[in-house]
């Protein structure tokens, strides 16, 4: 089984890229980011075509919204955190099946922060303590847990071009770090370190100055799994053919395999 997360920045600009990317790579799941448009048109019918009975989007105009594709129908869906005001699409739940079990995927875009020190930033933490209780609860239920999607967080030094120049400024502060970490800390794992990685693997590249040329990036994108799932791992790498095509998202797939039977 193949679970992938990609922040698509842009469905409506991307959506050719997506389709092409799934007929090259027919992952079983599919979580996206960042789609930028309402759910009445999320172009249900293109993913349906190309084989996926679970079609699941949590928009919004202009901004954000996640979306969950997958082979299997999924069900018992959650919209955002349960408990905490939130206007902004960012979080979308639900429980497919698999060949072990049913698997509960949270497919998240993380608050960006843009600056530490201010109300956007107040936010990200906020929202981050706030998700690490709706966490803690999903993982109590449900064993076969997946957490994925847009962190906007560098878990450590190795997951930036330049850690020194960066260190303190969004993405890498100590608090964002620390949030993570606490994610972790509850029974998950990060999937891309269970495995050897080329140094200066990142996800994410700015457009600007050739960021991806000279691949000055981040690695912000994750697919956390619970514990239950490690027998089942196989592989994770990050997919950064589509990041080379003309005009394409600044992120690039993140792609986890699993085999086997619990």
């Amino acid at each position: 089984m193949k679970i992938a997360t990609w922040n698509v920045n842009s469905l409506n600009v991307r959506l050719p890229q997506v389709k092409g990317w799934l007929e090259q790579n027919p992952v079983d799941v599919l979580c996206m980011q960042e789609l930028k448009l309402v759910d009445e048109r999320f172009p249900r019918q293109d993913f349906e075509d190309l084989g996926y009975q679970g079609v699941d989007s949590f928009g919004q105009p202009t901004y954000n919204g996640v979306a969950t594709i997958s082979r299997a129908a999924g069900r018992d869906v959650v919209r955002n955190i349960p408990g905490f005001d939130d206007a902004q699409s960012r979080v979308l739940t639900l429980t497919v099946s698999s060949e072990f079990g049913d698997l509960r995927i949270i497919n998240a875009y993380f608050v960006n922060g843009q600056e530490p020190g201010s109300d956007k930033f107040r936010y990200k933490l906020d929202w981050l303590r706030h998700l690490h209780g709706f966490v803690a609860g999903e993982l109590r239920q449900h064993p076969r847990l997946v957490l994925l999607g847009d962190f906007n967080i560098t878990a450590d030094d190795r997951d930036s071009w330049d850690p020194v120049g960066l260190k303190g400024t969004i993405h890498h502060t100590d608090e964002e770090r620390e949030a993570l970490r606490s994610l972790l800390a509850l029974g998950l794992f990060d999937s891309f370190r269970q495995f050897e990685q080329p140094e200066k693997t990142f996800s994410w590249w700015d457009y600007r100055m050739l960021g991806f040329q000279k691949n000055r990036g981040l690695r912000i994108d994750y697919v956390l799994l619970s514990d239950a799932l490690r027998p089942m791992l196989r592989a994770c790498h990050i997919d950064r053919a589509p990041r080379k095509l003309p005009k394409p998202s600044d992120h690039a797939p993140v792609v986890v395999t699993l085999e086997g039977a619990a």
